[in-house]
């Protein structure tokens, strides 16, 4: 809506309202009045090549000490009618401290706060993060912390999105978003608790820059961890020192890598296996293969002594060990990384690594046991997708020429290799799963019938 409209709409609700009902004049008056409820927001300018956040000590600043690029684009009219200058980029910062002190204001939220001691069921099922190995170590390690039920754990969210849809296919903005935990399992996921903390514009993604816009949230959140702040608590109707502190972040593969340093390309983009993981490049699929899967199993499994089913060989070898927070500030202890699009003088890190993580400034994210995780939605989409092509054998994108000749060039699965007939051409064996156009019109039928909570099987077809 534009603010134009906006006014008018003040206008009419001026009209229709009683004599005395005091309404504010302009959506610019609104908005100042939301600011002072504890709604707002700041805005911060930044550096179009993704090289400074003027925020902190470089608030001041008029162009960027790393690509001198200007710090404004040009001026124009503010609603006052005062000219201003008008930056080339924007991040929006939703402040997370009077957010956090709203969820004790209610009597209910702040009871359903310490739901996680006070109402959680403890039988050794997982049914909430309280119940997960990373909360309890997080508490073990952080006894004052945990000391406080009313101390709010959190989980962030973030990854890129496209607001103009099909009008600009090339646009991303990213929000970071924030879950407080400590909420029971059937509130803290729902939309009214998500916290928006920052706003990150497009058109392009922030990519291994992100951290230059994080700056403000994590000095929030080591402020929260370290001092805290008053807040009352309207179910006990008193004072208390409310401390913040995030468990890990959540995204998808992409996203992780942005988040986390460690890039998930290449011969080594398995973030668990680190510097072990086994990869292999597809000559005639052009795709990079990650094998060594069969580390994980007991080991005794039978899966490890099966050649004809994986890669043509026995698995003897253990599970690479768990990275540790202290293993990765070892590797990157020596390594100062320069942000922005227009930096091409960074050094060469170690092994997959991009950058050491802004989050590792907070004093307690180096023991986490978990700091990263990958959201459930991507993955699902990814491999239900994966699967329905495969057995539709869609374009014959998995299954295909190259994929069989891969297939021959590895040793392995006899049975599927391709067959040249005499004039040159070859013939693709069917595999165990092959539909022909009966099964796979019946198959499409069955899942246009199916009723789903959501829209994902009919948005698959």
């Amino acid at each position: 809506m534009p603010d134009s409209v906006f006014n008018t709409l003040l206008d009419l609700l001026r009209q229709a309202l009683p004599e005395g009902v005091n309404l504010p004049n302009s959506y610019y008056e609104a908005k100042k009045t939301m600011k002072e409820l504890g709604l707002g927001y700041e805005k911060y300018d930044a550096c179009p090549n993704d090289c400074t956040l003027y925020w902190g000590k470089d608030e001041s600043k008029i162009k960027c000490d790393t690509c001198k690029h200007l710090r404004w684009e040009g001026t124009k009219d503010d609603p006052t009618g005062e000219k201003r200058k008008v930056p080339h980029k924007v991040l929006w910062h939703f402040p997370l401290k009077p957010r956090l002190q709203r969820l004790f204001m209610s009597s209910k939220t702040a009871s359903s706060m310490k739901w996680h001691v006070e109402g959680r069921t403890k039988d050794g099922r997982m049914r909430h993060p309280a119940d997960t190995p990373v909360w309890q170590s997080f508490d073990y390690q952080n006894p004052e912390f945990a000391k406080d039920p009313r101390n709010v754990r959190l989980g962030l969210a973030s990854d890129g999105f496209n607001p103009f849809k099909s009008m600009n296919v090339n646009h991303s903005t990213w929000p970071v978003v924030l879950m407080p935990y400590n909420l029971p399992p059937w509130m803290c996921m729902k939309q009214p608790y998500f916290m928006l903390s920052l706003l990150i514009p497009g058109p392009y993604a922030p990519g291994n820059n992100i951290d230059v816009y994080l700056q403000p949230l994590i000095a929030e959140l080591k402020e929260l961890w370290d001092v805290g702040m008053t807040t009352y608590d309207a179910s006990s109707k008193e004072n208390f020192q409310m401390h913040a502190a995030l468990l890990w972040t959540i995204s998808d593969f992409p996203g992780y890598a942005n988040l986390s340093g460690w890039s998930t390309k290449g011969y080594l983009a398995c973030p668990v296996c680190h510097k072990h993981t086994v990869s292999h490049h597809l000559r005639h699929g052009s795709k990079q293969c990650y094998m060594g899967h069969r580390r994980f199993l007991e080991k005794e499994h039978s899966y490890r002594k099966d050649k004809r089913n994986f890669d043509g060989k026995e698995e003897h070898r253990v599970a690479p060990p768990r990275l540790t927070g202290d293993m990765i500030l070892e590797e990157l202890r020596s390594y100062k990384i320069k942000f922005g699009k227009a930096v091409n003088d960074n050094p060469e890190l170690p092994f997959n690594w991009k950058k050491q993580s802004i989050f590792f400034d907070l004093p307690y994210w180096k023991n986490n046991l978990l700091r990263h995780c990958l959201d459930v939605m991507h993955i699902e989409k990814n491999v239900c997708e994966t699967i329905v092509r495969t057995l539709l054998n869609v374009d014959g994108k998995y299954d295909n020429l190259g994929v069989r000749r891969d297939l021959e060039e590895m040793g392995i699965r006899a049975g599927l290799h391709p067959i040249t007939d005499e004039f040159g051409r070859a013939y693709l064996p069917p595999t165990c799963f092959y539909l022909d156009k009966k099964e796979k019109e019946l198959f499409c039928k069955i899942l246009k019938k199916v009723k789903v909570p959501d829209a994902t099987v009919t948005t698959l077809l």
